[in-house]
């Protein structure tokens, strides 16, 4: 596939596609509320499918392991994972669900979606960028800000992760037919 265009217009391409794990990330970004130093994190469990019939319908769902969360500091991680802000015993997935697509330009489309994150779920528009990989897959690529307190994401940490977190996803679907 050279382009978003000519991957809408193959037959070929419709059917389900399947996320690959192993080359896909999804980060995780927040300013501390002192604004000294960004908070950074990156899930480390992720699944995901999408289904394209013609024309250029989308749907699909990624679901992320809250548990998964890695900021490099154990303690941390532990925290956030706990009731305090994931829940991620009682919530383990952030779920993203597409419910449909507009095109936009060549290759970015904006994906309407649903973000789900401890049972509170929010629409939400992704400007996606989707690029060919090589050996036959489609990256989409995004980035989204979400404030956490609208998804009960409440915890504090004595000031050291801000309410607004900006959520990138680079992610590669493979066709399953």
């Amino acid at each position: 596939m050279a382009s978003l265009s000519e991957l809408f217009s193959d037959p070929g391409s419709a059917g389900r596609w399947v996320l690959d794990p192993g080359q896909s990330t999804v980060t995780v970004k927040s300013k501390s509320l002192w604004g000294l130093l960004p908070v950074k994190g990156r899930f480390t469990e992720l699944t995901g499918e999408g289904q394209l019939t013609a024309p250029q319908t989308v749907s699909g769902r990624v679901d992320i392991k809250a548990a998964s969360l890695r900021t490099g500091i154990r303690k941390r991680d532990e925290h956030l994972h706990s009731a305090d802000f994931f829940e991620a015993e009682k919530f383990p997935d952030i779920t993203v669900v597409v419910t449909g697509a507009d095109a936009i330009d060549g290759d970015t489309l904006d994906l309407r979606a649903d973000l789900t994150i401890k049972n509170t779920t929010r629409p939400l528009t992704l400007r996606v960028s989707v690029t060919p990989v090589g050996d036959g897959g489609m990256r989409l690529s995004t980035q989204a800000s979400v404030d956490r307190q609208d998804f009960g994401v409440d915890g504090n940490m004595a000031g050291m992760i801000g309410d607004n977190a900006t959520i990138s996803g680079d992610l590669v679907f493979r066709h399953a037919g």
